[in-house]
């Protein structure tokens, strides 16, 4: 069988708790073999045994493409290995043969896959780069409240430095959604060196969902390390910063090859690969969006932050910020019921700062609207305010979490699939710095009801 034929049904097989191969399709066990291995014995293909180990320590679904010595050639391969009672089960596509790489080259990939595995302690974050997990016994061992962590920025654990080279490989890893390696970085509370290394994690639509990664300790006297900023605030910006040089050009690139390729105008291709770039594209907006709110959170934290004082119709701004999000109230099957092209509200704000703050009102009325559901967006005046109201029929949110929402990197569930947990951080701040406020009334099962006040412009 032609080993050059990706569109072949995935090659499946389990190894036990113990590290043996124990089921094989041939494919699989014709390459075990040449590696010298064996039904019962050891899975004898190290890159494929390293990912099947990393997946069973972390009890999560690990996938990833690797490349394997087979011959006189190598292999690469799209690996997935997914946890159960039973061991790991692997599903693996790809086996398309190359060249061997020059020497050094595989080494240095199985160095990389070792260094995961028999890492120090291990982290992982969700897409926002917040903590969501971090090994027990990390926090006593190296100096930091690990508990007190969760839920946190990154960076807020880790000051992030340079590589040799001048750059920030987690944001490479970032842009193109894959691993990285050899991220310098100190642990912010005691100083101590650290390297890091991580590998995406992909949410079954095919958007980032975070990263799984490892942390190496370093000697420090092998390796300087990094200088901590006097606060917490200047690396947020200082990194925020970085990100949108480093990623909006990659990013932009990304998001309009995939949805070249999704509308096929080259030609016509298999529907399952246009499918995966509307998925690449999808992604690409999601890690947009982030460096958006990122660069908008880096600017309103400045204490020179300032916002125009306009002459605004706040009515037409909710026409306007409900006819951008039309074509996703569309797909989502939900109705957008907005201000009639009569309706006028006079108030005193900044234009283009009115229309973020409404987006994403709107954004996640619809986002969390059931199918078919409606979104009502209302403009009222009470005396000296003037105030959009945007109320959906979603679940709702419980008293406990409407002062939470408000928080830097909180969602009422962190669990779904969504925003980067800073819209409404936001959108509250502009609101004020225009002299207004956003506030929210809602309860489980009832849907919610955010209100946009201004300042309403004398006539």
């Amino acid at each position: 069988m032609n080993v050059n034929e990706p569109m072949l049904p995935p090659v499946r097989g389990l190894i036990d708790r113990d590290g043996r191969l124990v089921e094989a399709d041939q494919r699989l066990h014709d390459l075990n073999a040449r590696a010298g291995g064996s039904i019962g014995q050891p899975l004898a293909v190290p890159q494929i045994a390293t990912l099947a180990r990393l997946a069973q320590r972390l009890g999560i679904l690990v996938s990833r493409g690797v490349v394997a010595g087979d011959g006189d050639g190598d292999l690469e391969l799209w690996v997935r290995a997914q946890p159960e009672p039973r061991g790991v089960r692997l599903a693996i596509t790809g086996w398309r043969s190359r060249a061997a790489w020059h020497p050094g080259g595989i080494a240095e990939e199985r160095a990389s896959d070792f260094l995961r595995s028999e890492a120090d302690w291990l982290w992982e974050t969700d897409s926002a780069l917040r903590l969501t997990f971090l090994s027990v016994s990390a926090g006593a061992r190296y100096g930091f409240d690990a508990a007190a962590m969760l839920g946190q920025p990154l960076t807020r654990l880790f000051v992030l430095g340079e590589s040799d080279g001048g750059a920030f490989p987690i944001l490479g890893g970032l842009a193109l959604q894959q691993r990285f390696d050899d991220q310098p970085a100190t642990i912010r509370d005691t100083g101590r060196g650290v390297r890091l290394a991580a590998n995406p994690r992909i949410d079954a639509s095919g958007a980032f969902a975070g990263f799984v990664g490892a942390a190496q300790m370093l000697d420090d006297a092998s390796v300087p390390p990094v200088e901590a900023p006097p606060a917490p605030d200047a690396t947020t910006s200082a990194f925020a910063a970085r990100l949108d040089q480093a990623l909006r050009s990659p990013l932009d690139r990304i998001i309009a090859n995939a949805d070249s390729i999704h509308a096929q105008s080259e030609g016509p291709l298999r529907q399952d690969y246009a499918d995966y770039a509307a998925d690449i594209a999808s992604a690409g907006r999601h890690l947009m969006g982030l460096v958006d709110d990122l660069v908008d959170l880096q600017a309103i934290e400045r204490p020179d932050f300032v916002v125009l004082r306009e002459a605004v119709d706040l009515a037409d701004v909710a026409r306007r910020a409900a006819g951008l999000l039309q074509v996703r109230a569309a797909e989502a099957k939900v109705r957008i019921d907005r201000p009639s092209l009569g309706e006028a509200l006079p108030a005193t704000g900044e234009f283009r700062r009115a229309l973020q703050v409404l987006v994403n009102l709107i954004g996640n009325a619809v986002r969390y609207s059931p199918i078919d559901g409606m979104v009502w967006v209302r403009a009222e005046r009470e005396g000296d305010v003037a105030a959009i109201i945007v109320a959906d029929q979603g679940r709702g949110i419980g008293l406990e979490d409407q002062a939470r929402i408000f928080e830097k990197f909180e969602r009422v569930d962190p669990r779904e699939a969504g925003g980067s947990g800073l819209g409404l951080y936001i959108a509250r701040r502009l609101a004020r710095a225009m002299g207004g406020d956003v506030t929210v009334d809602s309860a489980p099962g009832q849907g919610a009801r955010f209100v946009f006040k201004l300042p309403v412009r004398a006539e």
